[in-house]
């Protein structure tokens, strides 16, 4: 499976890569689809299907079938007319590749570089403005200003994680070094991580970042615990707590090359970044005898926490808060591509342009090597195959507020998901607020 995957996204397999063993699908058929030879179509043209899982019926195919869609759209629908989003779907990943410009895989090192050089000159240029006119007026309009800008620097260092900045390792270590160290990440515990959630996304168990609670383990949490949990805006100031600890039901620290995240042959890139993260806590420490606490606080410290709560809030909305519900899985019926399609695209306005378009997640999650200033592009040439798998992100006004009521909305609503079951959908505790908590 690990080989297929790394296949059809174009990337070269790794060492140490934990991937989850996913059984052999099975394929069975529910009456209501009607399989026929399709006449060719110089506008719609339908991959081959061939061993699909687990609809509702007794006849298990193996050979390859062509199935005939409903309305002309990608995706299959209910006898209802309703989409199910949990359906296999009708295509693979060669076929989204294969609808994605060449030239959306070029990654050129210069632009790269260029995109992080206008970062930093912002990013010094906020502060030394700050500094110069330290004024209770403008103090908090350079801390939003500034905290996004370090989340700005964290995406970049995001792409050099992924390779996806340049094709040159070491430039790619360098740059997200630099870039993450000085926003207090460990790179590569972060990169080793994340790669976890890539090729686990979707998967109750196995992803890695902002993985659904079993009912069971969300039980086992004390009352407390819950509401910071899912009360904001506690859990918008969860990542350096996430970098100690990880999540509930994980153990293990980004910190340490001996935790259960890392493969034996990854230690000395842990021990790399763990030394690069104290280097710049260290630094902190002496500028604040240097300028003072409180100076070093309202130049470094407060947009750090914006930074934090942008990352909390831009990774959470990948993956929750759709106006339906989306599937997350488990054993045979999770799959690369399955998990992917459960993920959403954001539109933040004019933060699209200074974030690097990381609201571009769907394409980005199943080709984590498409540079982002190809996501926009390769998202539109893929739409025509991703059908109602795609799901149009609102449009946002200037600045996306509108994202604020998701959010709580969906902290309301999406505590935990069943301990059994291969398809399963978050569920809501009544109870987490009080009983007369409207949800």
């Amino acid at each position: 499976m690990a080989s297929s995957v790394l296949s059809e996204c174009g990337l070269r397999p790794l060492s140490g890569i934990r991937f989850y063993a996913k059984p052999r699908p099975s394929f069975s058929l529910n009456n209501a689809f009607k399989f026929r030879t399709l006449p060719a179509s110089p506008s719609f043209k339908l991959p081959t299907w061939s061993r699909r899982r687990n609809f509702v019926g007794s006849l298990n195919v193996s050979t390859p079938l062509e199935v005939e869609t409903i309305n002309g759209v990608n995706g299959i629908e209910e006898d209802d007319g309703k989409f199910d989003p949990a359906a296999p779907p009708p295509f693979n990943l060669a076929d989204i590749r294969a609808a994605i410009p060449k030239h959306c895989w070029v990654k050129d090192p210069w632009r790269s570089m260029s995109y992080v050089l206008r970062d930093v000159v912002v990013v010094f240029g906020l502060a030394a403005v700050a500094a110069y006119f330290n004024n209770w007026l403008v103090w908090p309009l350079y801390w939003i200003a500034q905290g996004t800008m370090f989340w700005a620097l964290f995406v970049l260092g995001h792409d050099c994680g992924h390779g996806s900045f340049s094709n040159n390792t070491a430039l790619n270590s360098v740059a997200g070094h630099l870039l993450h160290s000085s926003i207090l990440v460990p790179y590569h515990g972060w990169r080793i991580s994340h790669r976890t959630h890539h090729q686990n996304h979707g998967h109750v168990e196995n992803d890695e970042s902002w993985h659904p609670l079993s009912e069971k383990i969300y039980n086992s949490l004390d009352k407390a615990t819950r509401l910071l949990r899912f009360t904001l805006p506690f859990p918008m100031l969860a990542y350096p707590i996430y970098l100690w600890s990880r999540s509930p039901g994980k153990k293990g620290s980004h910190f340490s090359p001996d935790s259960d995240l890392f493969a034996p042959n990854e230690r000395k890139d842990i021990i790399t970044s763990t030394a690069c993260w104290a280097a710049m806590a260290g630094l902190l420490v002496y500028l604040s005898f240097a300028m003072g606490p409180i100076q070093l606080l309202k130049l470094y410290g407060i947009p750090y926490w914006i930074f934090v709560m942008w990352l909390d809030l831009v990774t959470y909305l990948h993956h929750h808060g759709h106006d339906e519900k989306l599937p997350w899985y488990r054993g045979k019926e999770w799959s690369y591509l399955r998990g992917g399609l459960t993920t959403l695209d954001r539109d933040y306005g004019w933060i699209n342009n200074i974030h690097h378009d990381i609201g571009t997640h769907v394409i980005h999650h199943l080709f984590p090597q498409i540079p982002h200033y190809h996501l926009i592009e390769a998202t539109e040439a893929a739409k025509p195959v991703l059908g109602k798998y795609y799901r149009e992100p609102q449009k946002s006004g200037p600045f996306p507020l509108y994202l604020l009521g998701i959010l709580i909305r969906s902290m309301r609503k999406d505590h935990y998901v069943s301990d059994s079951g291969d398809v399963v959908y978050y569920q809501t505790d009544p109870q987490l607020y009080g009983a007369n908590k409207s949800v």
